[in-house]
């Protein structure tokens, strides 16, 4: 008797007419373009993928949502999948929030960026180098993170005309949130005029929130990270860069932060787009994870601002890669027309790969709503193994079987924490 190779799903038995419909996974073996090795197919077949080399003609964006719970091998394919896109040139930025990149980082002989309150490392969410624009979106990104709301008109006014206050004082120099902070605190004139309030104490009264709120990373608890220009030294270039975050992974705050470097993050790649525009040339391809997405999802405003980040993907060169455990994490289970449903659907939209790992049976009503699973897919998901996908790639979705290698292991392993792993480094 033939021995069942590993990703191989026991057949089904139907006419032909109905064949595709209840087993829509083999019409065909692959995607038919060139990229990096993920595994097997549901035949046995090598399945390979690189977004870049899909689009146009089979994705209409790069941009990946990552679904998986506890113990689905989700962070393993990710790490993998960065390892072995940088064979082909592609660099990867993480946000890690529990520093479980260290071990992939050593591999590709680069060392994290560390994170921590009143660290040795800053990073300025309000660099000059995406242009006023971007300056002042990612202001008002940051603002909304800390303020857990939407800002109103007249903070969003303060923050405009306190910004083009600190530009103009600063010079050739870069604006920083403390200069801010000070601006909406005590008013310059010209900020006065510039919203038509009636006097500084009321322009002051109007923005103490939103001042209030940025102060905590400037001279609060979260002070030392985001409060001054960049450090130099970092090697941004590198085929991998790390933020770690670890050092505040239990701080109810950790979505501002991640809110904050990636705000950074999104600075230097507006930065490298104009450059790259200027030389004539196209910017190098990127892939920006953001692991424990539903950090970051769960604060509507930087949600938002997320979901903008996916529609600047093909702008910028940027594959967007969010993790999350279900659809729910995304605000997915809102009602209908909520702003949580109408962000996640936009999240949704705008990731034209989806990876779906094991998921619970309650989600299953969920993935065919909204993800467009069919009945069969949808019940697949629940009886997958570890290390199992359905991968819904444009129109078409396959089940595949993630292979690693002995030297891949040590990259990936995130449980030493609660195994005796005798004569070895934690890593």
């Amino acid at each position: 008797m033939r021995t069942r190779l590993p990703a191989e799903r026991p057949g089904h038995s139907g006419t032909t007419a109905h064949f595709q419909a209840a087993y829509p996974f083999l019409a065909e073996g692959g995607l038919g373009a060139p990229g990096a090795l993920i595994g097997r197919d549901a035949y046995g077949g090598a399945w390979l993928y690189d977004p870049w080399s899909l689009y146009p003609r089979h994705l209409s964006g790069p941009n990946m949502l990552l679904l998986g719970g506890l113990a689905s091998r989700k962070s393993t394919l990710v790490k993998t999948y960065l390892y072995r896109q940088a064979v082909f040139g592609r660099q990867a930025w993480v946000l890690d929030p529990k520093g479980e990149y260290w071990p992939l980082a050593r591999a590709l002989g680069v060392r994290p960026i560390t994170l921590a309150p009143g660290g040795e490392v800053r990073l300025n969410p309000l660099s000059p180098r995406g242009g006023r624009e971007g300056q002042l979106s990612l202001l008002r990104s940051v603002t909304r993170a800390a303020l857990r709301r939407e800002l109103e008109p007249e903070e969003d006014a303060g923050l405009r005309v306190a910004l083009e206050a600190v530009d103009a004082e600063s010079g050739a120099g870069e604006p920083t949130l403390p200069m801010v902070v000070d601006a909406l605190l005590r008013p310059r004139e010209a900020m006065v005029s510039g919203v038509s309030a009636q006097n500084a104490e009321d322009f002051a009264e109007a923005n103490r929130s939103s001042a209030l709120a940025l102060q905590r990373l400037c001279a609060g608890d979260l002070r030392g990270m985001f409060d001054g220009p960049t450090s130099e030294g970092l090697d941004l270039d590198a085929p991998l860069v790390v933020l770690d975050l670890s050092a505040v992974r239990d701080s109810a705050a950790l979505g501002i932060l991640m809110t904050c470097a990636a705000a950074w993050q999104q600075a230097i790649l507006l930065e490298r787009k104009l450059a790259a525009e200027q030389e004539g040339r196209q910017a190098a391809k990127l892939i920006s994870v953001t692991e424990e997405g539903w950090r970051v999802t769960s604060h509507i405003g930087v949600a938002e601002w997320l979901q903008e980040s996916f529609k600047l993907c093909r702008a910028l060169g940027v594959q967007n890669l969010i993790v999350v455990h279900r659809l729910p994490d995304l605000g997915a289970s809102g009602a209908a027309g909520s702003r949580e449903a109408r962000i996640a659907d936009g999240l949704i939209g705008d990731a034209d790969t989806k990876v779906i790992h094991r998921q619970s049976p309650d989600q299953r009503e969920l993935l065919r709503s909204r993800l467009g699973l069919s009945s069969t897919e949808a019940e697949l998901t629940t009886t997958l193994h570890a290390g199992e996908a359905l991968w819904v790639v444009g129109q078409r979705s396959f089940l595949v079987q993630h292979r690693i290698s002995q030297v891949e292991r040590e990259l990936v392993f995130t449980d030493w924490r609660m195994v005796d792993r005798q004569g070895e480094g934690a890593g």
